[in-house]
């Protein structure tokens, strides 16, 4: 972690870090951390990330995939997060290719995976994302935000009706145990049959 740095010079750090890196960062009022994902880190929100768009296109749903694109709120907050979905809001980033959250909301979803570092939900509060999953020692935590900031729940409003936080773990393991193209076709079966 590096303290004390202004908004100018993390914009300065990610043109000099570049597009093609393989290091996230995230700023949240002067405080810059640069990470370097693992396979272990890498792994989990990649299934994860699967799993969500398995179960929206099941559900015959529109996403839009914004990976660990740089979010912004000058001044205040930048973040990269593992993988950020559009659901709800899909369609009113239809076309878009250079995320300015001053014309565009925030993603509807935020997933982390959390390895070597712990996420730091004071950046997605100043972005304003309105839902963040952490995965942590093979578990999932689903975080909502309220007026007091985040709020851990048991259920997320994007799939009301699936049971998450058992799910989704289980899904990790069975793809990191069996392969992930398996766990995926064994997970749309299981839906078709629902």
């Amino acid at each position: 972690m590096i303290s004390n740095l202004s908004w100018q010079d993390f914009e300065q750090i990610l043109t000099d870090l570049g597009e093609k890196r393989s290091s996230r960062v995230t700023y949240y009022r002067g405080i810059l951390e640069i990470m370097s994902p693992l396979a272990l880190h890498e792994r989990p929100h990649r299934i994860i990330a699967d799993v969500v768009k398995a179960i929206l296109d099941i559900q015959e749903r529109d996403w839009e995939d914004f990976g660990s694109t740089t979010l912004k709120r000058p001044e205040i907050a930048g973040i990269e997060p593992d993988t950020c979905f559009y659901i709800q809001n899909a369609g009113r980033v239809q076309g878009c290719t250079n995320l300015d959250l001053t014309e565009y909301p925030p993603p509807d979803l935020a997933i982390e995976s959390d390895v070597t570092s712990t996420t730091t939900l004071d950046a997605y509060e100043a972005m304003g994302i309105p839902e963040v999953w952490i995965y942590r020692n093979k578990q999932l935590k689903i975080y909502l935000l309220s007026n007091e900031g985040y709020v851990e729940a048991s259920i997320s409003p994007i799939f009301p009706d699936l049971p998450l936080t058992e799910l989704i773990p289980q899904m990790v393991q069975k793809a990191i145990d069996r392969g992930t193209s398996k766990m995926l076709r064994d997970l749309k079966s299981q839906f078709r049959q629902l």
